[in-house]
């Protein structure tokens, strides 16, 4: 009898523990993870086991055919690499559960199904088995490649999240695992696969889950595993991730969509069924008996889109089902065509050939709309093997190549990924928030259609320029872009393009990138490379700047000697930075403050001449913190003190990171009359203090904190044009954010930089501040900076 249940042993507590860590893929640290099995020779087999889950059939005939253990090992073929991947992963996965309270090897069962459905290759099925086993116990990759090969190591890497990394909210660590999954697609782009079929199966066992976490994956799969299934074709992953995120999202409305369509279905197959026989019949006479006729419904995700994006009711839907024909070659296709277009009346600009002009993810199809039974119907086209590319895309693409593999230069028809990848090597990995946008755009249906003069197709954003296709084509073609011919005709680069241009660029070695055309292009691609090629090429210009207001601030003497000494040296790593130049770079461009570098360079300077003298004492300590008690507490109660566990004591908020309610705070103690300084957790500064001078602190949720206004400086970088401070005030403005200090700094044919000191109620209308400005057209970079 199958056994599906837990260590009997084991406490209810573990048991929950261990269901919810396997749920979100992630062990709990508390959890010792299990040993690391030792598994049998792939090719031989493992030692009889009683599986206490059910075996698709597929995978006990894959486990019946391995040979005894023992016998001499063969070469390794599919079927044994599939069933030795199961085996590992069961022993390993061994008294993990999901949420639901099944055992969790379910999950990488029903992956390995859903990738062997779509016609992925052994090695892929096999990383399905193994996706989450690096993550979840203490195997190692090294581990994966000496027992499964580097094929299967690499898939798996691309699949595992970041573990053991510290982040500081979830946006960031999302962003991370997203750049290390597209990284990974780079270099070999069946990593999505596992990807979307692990995303797929977490989908549909969503709902033990709760509900935040619930609307939080669903958010993330419709905005950006959808829209990656559909740029890579794979149609039969991003109809069903679109309906179970909706189903999530939008109940009421799933709800709705779904019982209009169960309603209308009978008189709906009644009238398909009449349709699909006479087109039958009718293409029979015309010699194409091989052709294959069915009718087939949309998804409601598709329905309920429609009907929000046209302002229409259900019934006023006519395409909720449509028909497809089959056809065994291109040229019958053409000739159903003709078939169709002889019963049925067409509908004038609903034509559409993707087999002449294929879309750039692969997908083939005749499309055309005509007047069927009293109404409109949809018909699509295609041959039997473009059904299967618009079904499983990549994987039925490398289906009908040797070996099922990709083949070299396949990932160059995924030049958008190319693009997106180079962003993030070079200067990407800045703002999460807008790695993250920019992945969400740049997934969003290609809507432009045009040519490079060699003929090739290139896919772009609606409403994109000549400068977006330059970029689209490769960095520097769009750095030394110059001019544009479109259609053999001269035109300005802003000129939006349309289906069917031809489009040559005209570059120069001189030419470079202007900061106007952030005004007119429409793909993150190229405004993140022009931004990009801004702060590379200005680097001199800001290490001259930086350099100098340093030496204004600290005199010249001995200022060469400071610039080549290890104290500087160490600020910058401080600051993330790999040497001096780059944090006077960072200074002259914004990045960091003055005034957080003259602090931390008065740190080191002071630690580095304390460095012989004795640590403090505890009385030392203790009077430090006695010196900060005011003759009287001026917060009065501490029920209604804006910080908790002060008990009265003197304090100032940290100008260096200027703290705000809602942020994880931390006080710390100065030797002498300087009282107490509260610093946010993540402060730089806050690693130098040594620990018996930390005080552990938090806002009051119920204190005064909640109705005061705390002073928060943004350093902003913009388009230099009349007006555009007005414009940044008049935002803040409208959202009653009061600013109680505004400089803006200028320079002939550069950015124009504005610094703001705003006053906030919190960390989270921080966050929405800094947003409204962000989405600004005329902002080129925005950060946070001490008040010094």
């Amino acid at each position: 009898m199958l056994r599906v249940a837990p260590d009997p042993g084991s406490s209810p507590l573990a048991y929950a523990s261990a269901a919810t860590s396997a749920a979100e893929g992630v062990r709990d640290p508390a959890d010792e993870p299990p040993p690391s099995p030792v598994a049998p020779p792939v090719g031989t087999a493992a030692p009889e086991r009683d599986y206490a889950v059910p075996l698709p059939a597929w995978l006990r005939q894959s486990l019946q055919q391995l040979q005894p253990a023992g016998a001499e090992t063969r070469q390794v073929d599919t079927e044994a690499l599939v069933a030795t991947a199961f085996d590992f992963a069961y022993q390993l996965h061994d008294g993990q559960f999901r949420a639901s309270g099944e055992p969790y090897i379910v999950h990488p069962i029903a992956v390995a199904g859903l990738l062997r459905d779509i016609g992925a290759s052994a090695a892929v099925i096999a990383a399905g088995f193994l996706h989450d086993v690096v993550e979840d116990t203490q195997v190692t990759p090294e581990e994966i490649e000496e027992r499964f090969g580097e094929e299967v190591r690499a898939l798996v890497e691309g699949v595992t999240k970041l573990g053991g990394i510290h982040f500081t909210n979830r946006t960031e660590a999302q962003a991370e695992n997203l750049r290390r999954m597209f990284l990974a697609m780079a270099s070999d782009i069946r990593v999505v696969l596992v990807k979307l079929a692990d995303r797929l199966h977490n989908m549909r066992t969503l709902g033990a889950l709760k509900p935040e976490k619930q609307q939080r994956i669903a958010r993330e799969t419709r905005d950006i595993y959808a829209p990656l299934a559909n740029r890579l074709g794979i149609g039969r992953f991003k109809w069903e991730l679109e309906d179970l995120a909706f189903k999530v999202l939008e109940p009421d409305s799933y709800r709705d969509v779904q019982q209009q369509v169960a309603t209308k279905r009978s008189e709906r197959e009644e009238r398909l069924g009449a349709t699909v026989q006479l087109l039958r019949d009718r293409l029979v006479a015309a010699g194409l008996q091989d052709c294959e006729v069915s009718g087939r419904p949309k998804h409601l995700y598709g329905i309920w889109s429609k009907m929000q994006r046209q302002q229409k009711a259900f019934h006023e839907i006519y395409d909720v089902a449509a028909l497809r024909i089959l056809c065994p070659s291109v040229e019958s296709c053409y000739r159903a065509l003709a078939v169709v277009h002889d019963i049925f009346r067409p509908i004038p600009g609903r034509f559409k050939d993707y087999i002449g002009l294929p879309k750039p993810n692969g997908y083939q199809s005749l499309h055309t709309a005509v007047i069927g039974r009293h109404r409109p119907i949809e018909v699509q086209i295609r041959t039997t093997e473009m059904h299967q590319v618009a079904e499983y895309g990549i994987a039925a693409h490398w289906k009908y190549k040797e070996g099922g593999s990709p083949a070299a230069g396949d990932t160059e028809r995924f030049n958008w990924l190319r693009q997106l990848v180079d962003w993030q090597k070079d200067d990407g990995g800045e703002d999460s928030s807008d790695f993250l946008a920019s992945i969400k755009e740049d997934l969003f249906d290609e809507e432009v259609f045009v040519f490079t003069p060699k003929g090739d197709v290139v896919g772009l954003r609606k409403g994109s320029t000549a400068v977006d296709f330059a970029f689209r084509i490769h960095s520097e073609v769009g750095n030394h872009c110059q001019g544009v011919r479109i259609n053999d005709r001269l035109c300005p680069l802003a000129t939006p393009l349309q289906n069917g241009d031809f489009v040559q660029v005209i570059t120069a070695k001189n030419a470079h990138p202007s900061l106007d055309w952030l005004n007119f292009v429409a793909t993150p691609t190229a405004r993140n490379r022009i931004r990009g090629w801004y702060k590379r090429s200005h680097r001199d210009d800001n290490i001259q700047r930086g350099t100098e207001m340093l030496e204004r601030e600290l005199g010249r003497d001995g200022f060469d000697a400071l610039l080549n000494g290890e104290a500087i040296a160490r600020v910058a790593r401080r600051c993330n930075l790999v040497g001096t130049e780059d944090l006077l770079a960072a200074l002259g461009f914004g990045g960091v403050t003055l005034q957080q570098v003259l602090n931390r360079l008065r740190e080191e300077v002071r630690l580095s001449t304390a460095a012989a003298a004795p640590a403090p004492t505890n009385e030392e300590v203790a009077a430090g913190v006695a010196a900060a008690q005011p003759r009287q507490a001026p917060h009065g109660h501490p029920s209604n003190s804006p910080i908790l566990g002060l008990e009265g004591l003197e304090y100032r908020l940290g100008g260096c990171c200027s703290p705000l309610p809602g942020e994880a705070i931390v006080g710390t103690v100065a030797l002498g009359n300087h009282g107490i300084t509260i610093h946010r957790q993540d402060c730089a500064n806050v690693p130098q203090v040594p620990v018996e001078r930390r005080l552990p602190v938090r806002w009051n949720p119920l204190g005064e904190a909640q109705q005061r206004r705390y002073p928060v400086r943004l350093r902003i970088e913009v388009l230099d044009r009349v007006g555009v401070l007005k414009d940044i005030l008049m935002r803040l403005s409208d959202h009653r954010i009061n600013v109680s200090d505004a400089r803006v700094r200028t320079s002939a044919g550069k950015p124009a930089r504005i610094d703001l000191r705003v006053e906030l109620l919190s960390a989270t209308q921080l966050r929405t501040t800094m947003d409204q400005i962000r989405s600004m057209a005329d902002v080129l970079d925005l950060c946070r900076t001490g008040i010094g």
